[in-house]
C-alpha cells in the first residue's frame, strides 16, 4: 500500500510551527505541473534559497534538468508508491553538489503530486570524519615532536660527515658525498615544515572578523599565485566574529584557495568563497554529552578535476597529497589549526569540481574575557 504526506491545498497555512515546517530534515512538495507548492524551513537551509524563491517555481529551474529526481518523480507517478532512492548526487541552486538520500511519496487526495523528503549524508559523515581528523592531528604533533628530537640531531652530524667526505675523496666520488649532504638538507627542511605541528598549546585568540582574514587571503593570492584565475566573493554581511588567532586563520584559507588553485584549469579558473550562518550544524564532542554550535560557515570551492576517489577518504592524513613531489602537509595542518579553533572541516569533491566547508562556533562575551585573562 502506498504511503501519503497529506498537505492542504494551501500548505502554508501549516505555518513555521506546524507539523512539516518543525522537521528538521527538508520536505518539499510539487503539484501535477512539476511547480513546487510547498518548502520547509529545513528546505530552505538545504538549498540556500528563501520560500518566496522556491514556492510557484518550476522543479526545472530549482535543479538541473539532468538531475535524476525527475525520473524519482515520475516513477513515482507512474506506479503510484513511494520510492526511497540512495545516495544520488544532488545539484543545488546556488552551486555545489550535495550526496543524499530522496524519498519520494505520492499524494494520494491531488493526483499527480509528489512529496520530496531529502536525508542529507553530509552531517552524519563529518561528524564520523572529526575523530579521524583530530587523531591524524594528535599523530602529527606527536610526529613533529619526535622528529625534532630523534632526526634533526644525528642528520646534522651525517651532513658535516658527508662535506668532509667530499673534500676528501677523489672527484669520481664526489658527486656521492654531495648527494648525501643535499639529501641530509631536504630532510631537514621536512622537519623544519613538521615543526608548525608542534603541541605548543592553545593559540592565543582575540575577536575576528572573518571577511578581514578573507579579504587578506584574496589580496595574498592575487599577488604571489593565482593566474587566469576568478576569485568570486559572496559574503554574509551580518556574519558575527570569531574567536580565532588572524595568523592562523589566513594560513589555513591561503592553503585552501592554494590547492583549489593548483587543481584548476589552464582557461576559465574560478574559486568561489561564501560565508553565511548556518543555525542547525551541532557537533557532538567525543567523550562527553557536550553539544557545540557551529553556525559560521565558510566555504572554499573551484572548478577544477576533483579529488581522486582513492585519496580523497584521506585527504587530511600527513603526507597524503595529490600533487607530484608534494609533501601531504598542507591539509594536516589545515585540519589541525581548525581542530584549534575548535571547528569542523569537510569536503566534497567530483569532476566539477571541489568544496571545503569549516564550521566554527560564534564568540561569545565570556570567550573574550577569558582568553584575555
Amino acid at each position: 500500500m502506498a504511503t501519503s504526506i497529506q498537505i492542504p491545498e494551501n500548505p502554508h497555512a501549516l505555518g513555521e510551527a506546524g507539523i512539516l515546517g518543525a522537521l528538521a530534515f527538508p520536505i518539499l512538495a510539487v503539484g501535477q505541473d512539476n511547480r513546487v507548492n510547498y518548502v520547509n524551513a529545513a528546505t530552505e537551509q538545504f538549498l540556500e534559497q528563501g520560500k518566496s524563491f522556491l514556492t510557484g517555481f518550476p522543479l526545472d529551474q530549482i535543479f538541473a534538468r539532468h538531475s535524476p529526481i525527475f525520473s524519482l518523480v515520475e516513477q513515482v507517478r507512474t506506479n503510484t508508491i513511494s520510492v526511497f532512492e540512495h545516495d544520488i548526487e544532488l545539484s543545488r541552486p546556488r552551486g555545489g553538489t550535495r550526496r543524499v538520500s530522496i524519498q519520494a511519496s505520492p499524494m494520494l487526495d491531488n493526483p499527480g503530486a509528489v512529496v520530496l523528503s531529502f536525508h542529507s549524508h553530509g552531517a552524519a559523515r563529518s561528524m564520523e570524519r572529526q575523530l579521524v581528523h583530530r587523531g591524524a592531528a594528535r599523530s602529527v604533533t606527536a610526529m613533529a615532536s619526535m622528529l625534532a628530537h630523534e632526526v634533526k640531531n644525528p642528520l646534522s652530524g651525517i651532513r658535516g660527515a658527508a662535506q668532509l667526505l667530499e673534500r676528501a675523496v677523489g672527484i669520481e666520488d664526489r658527486s656521492l658525498a654531495k648527494l648525501i649532504k643535499e639529501e641530509a638538507d631536504r630532510i631537514c627542511k621536512l622537519v623544519d615544515r613538521m615543526g608548525v605541528f608542534g603541541d605548543d598549546g592553545p593559540p592565543e585568540r582575540e575577536e575576528t572578523n572573518i571577511h578581514e582574514v578573507l579579504d587578506r587571503v584574496h589580496q595574498l593570492a592575487t599577488a604571489e599565485f593565482v593566474e587566469n584565475v576568478t576569485i568570486h566573493m559572496d559574503y554574509d554581511p551580518s556574519l558575527p566574529p570569531v574567536l580565532g588567532n588572524k595568523d592562523q586563520l589566513i594560513q589555513v584559507f591561503l592553503n585552501l584557495v592554494k590547492n583549489a588553485a593548483e587543481a584548476l584549469p589552464e582557461r576559465k579558473g574560478e574559486i568561489k568563497l561564501t560565508t553565511g550562518f548556518r543555525r542547525g550544524v551541532r557537533l557532538t564532542v567525543p567523550g562527553t554529552n557536550e553539544r557545540v554550535h557551529l553556525p559560521l560557515m565558510i566555504s572554499v570551492s573551484d572548478n577544477g578535476c576533483g579529488v581522486p576517489q582513492d585519496i580523497a577518504q584521506n585527504i587530511f592524513d600527513p603526507f597524503v597529497s595529490t600533487k607530484t613531489g608534494g609533501t601531504g602537509l598542507g591539509l594536516a595542518l589545515v585540519a589541525k589549526l581548525v581542530h584549534d579553533h575548535g571547528g569542523v572541516i569537510e569536503f566534497e569533491t567530483n569532476s566539477d569540481g571541489t568544496c571545503f566547508r569549516l564550521y566554527f562556533p560564534m564568540l561569545v562575551v565570556s570567550e573574550i574575557e577569558a582568553s584575555n585573562q
